[in-house]
């Protein structure tokens, strides 16, 4: 399951348990409304309560990352589990966005936020 949350040029998702194609797809829609609102936009990823993914996600993450490369000026990642925080280095093969990881969603929006 996925909460979103739209706020000018943030985007906050929020991930419970585990992440389908069907959550990653709604995540897809509103950054894609949010990228029409802002050439570029910041992204806070808390998969703290996040437990897994299906296969079918993590193809579909690459080939988004790589079609908006350019899209997304930072992303915060908030994650508590280490094998999270080393597939999050993933992307940043194809996303010129700073990428950085907390273990605290409040630091993270500071972060975003320029602080």
């Amino acid at each position: 399951m996925i909460v979103i949350e739209e706020q000018n040029d943030l985007l906050k998702a929020t991930v419970y348990a585990e992440l389908s194609l069907a959550d990653f797809r709604e995540f897809e829609t509103a950054a894609q409304h949010e990228l029409r609102q802002a050439p570029k936009i910041k992204l806070l990823l808390d998969l703290t309560k996040m437990s897994g993914y299906t296969v079918d996600v993590a193809w579909e993450d690459i080939r988004f990352t790589r079609a908006h490369a350019h899209d997304f000026r930072r992303i915060a990642v908030v994650t508590g589990s280490l094998w999270v925080t080393w597939l999050g280095w993933l992307p940043s093969a194809f996303t010129d966005a700073e990428i950085k990881h907390f273990e605290d969603v409040a630091a993270a929006g500071a972060w975003l936020q320029g602080g």
